[in-house]
């Protein structure tokens, strides 16, 4: 079946031509802007780079996978390649009951922040090498894009046998994605089902049911940890979709939470519509109506605002336009409209608010593609 990409800000009257230049002046912000830029390449390794959290000053899973799916999208495998070694060279872990899996945090000259796995960063790695061989072929050692895909996802879903004392990303009853290994509680938006239907045609073969149950879980999941009223769900939740406060916030409509929406855009374009997800972003794109970005905070499900102040308002207004691709909401186009208009941030916040907004981008604009 051929796959179609459409356009998605045609609904506004702008040619592909248009989308085509913005989504390049946007890569090329995110990877050479001298100012704005958060592509480090690493100060005595030239064959490794790393995406930089502007916030934190470290690089992390969640970023360096970021970086290869952006890169794959953009047929540029010269940096895909300088981030896979950056992440196979100092993050990969070697020994321990974490072998198998990626440091989530690591100093930008490659020493360790953390010892433990962060389990977004394996699903995006895997899935950006599963497209990486898709596009442009598998090479040999590392660089053997399918067979590291592989290799990630049978620890993800079998570290408790690999390794002594070790923990799958993956509940093995539910299967759930945890939000580390060693709980038993979930981050809804590292629920991909997109990606997991991808695993359940490209993974070892005996675990490609696996990841299809996973699919299909998720996003029941999704739906499960949703308000039915706002939309919102948790930075954090429990397996019965119940909020979950950690860190000290005692919000939660938070940063992390942003991506569902993203991620129900995506599944939509690839997999087709569904009324239950396309409920949830309906709901999220009314509550929102109306609110200044400048006034975005922190929220509780039912919607309640805080005194927080979102840390990210440019996430926010990415991902809202993107969730027009599958919103029944009468203002699916005004959204649409104010990300087309809204500048990448700036400042030292601008690693996540960029990366998401480079991803709806690449979405909307018809350039997110399964290779």
């Amino acid at each position: 079946m051929e796959r179609k990409y459409p356009n998605q800000f045609a609904r506004l009257g702008v040619s592909d031509k248009e989308v085509a230049e913005k989504i390049k002046a946007c890569f090329d912000t995110i990877f050479f802007d001298p100012e704005e830029n958060f592509y480090h390449e690493h100060d005595t390794d030239p064959e490794s780079a790393c995406m930089v959290d502007t916030g934190n000053i470290d690089a992390r899973t969640e970023g360096m996978s970021y970086g290869m799916m952006m890169c794959v999208q953009m047929d540029r495998q010269d940096i895909f390649d300088k981030l896979w070694q950056f992440s196979k060279r100092y993050m990969y872990l070697e020994s321990g009951r974490h072998a198998g899996y990626f440091a989530w945090s690591v100093q930008l000259d490659g020493k360790h922040n953390a010892e433990g796995p962060a389990p977004d960063g394996e699903e995006y790695y895997a899935m950006a090498l599963f497209l990486a061989a898709g596009r442009w072929g598998n090479k040999t050692g590392i660089f053997d894009y399918e067979k590291e895909a592989r290799d990630i996802l049978r620890h993800c879903v079998h570290q408790a046998t690999i390794n002594e004392n070790g923990r799958a990303m993956w509940d093995e009853e539910n299967h759930y994605i945890r939000f580390v290994p060693e709980v038993d509680f979930s981050d809804p938006s590292y629920h991909l089902p997109h990606f997991y239907e991808v695993f359940a045609q490209r993974a070892n073969e005996e675990d490609r049911a696996f990841w299809k149950d996973a699919a299909d879980k998720s996003r029941e999941y999704i739906v499960l940890s949703a308000d039915p009223n706002t939309g919102m769900n948790a930075e954090y939740a429990e397996y019965d979709g119940t909020p979950k406060f950690l860190f000290d916030k005692n919000f939660a409509y938070y940063s992390d939470a942003y991506r569902v929406a993203m991620n129900i855009a995506l599944d939509t374009l690839w997999y087709g519509k569904r009324a239950d997800t396309a409920k949830v972003v309906t709901n999220l794109q009314n509550f929102f109506h109306g609110i200044a970005p400048e006034d975005y905070k922190a929220y509780q499900l039912d919607g309640t605002a805080t005194e927080e102040p979102a840390m990210h308002p440019v996430a926010i207004i990415a991902v809202l336009a993107a969730a027009s691709i599958a919103s029944d909401s009468p203002y699916a186009e005004e959204y649409l409209k104010k990300f087309w208009e809204a500048p990448l941030r700036k400042g030292v916040r601008r690693y996540y608010d960029n990366c998401l907004y480079f991803f709806c981008l690449l979405m909307l604009g018809g350039y997110y593609q399964i290779y």
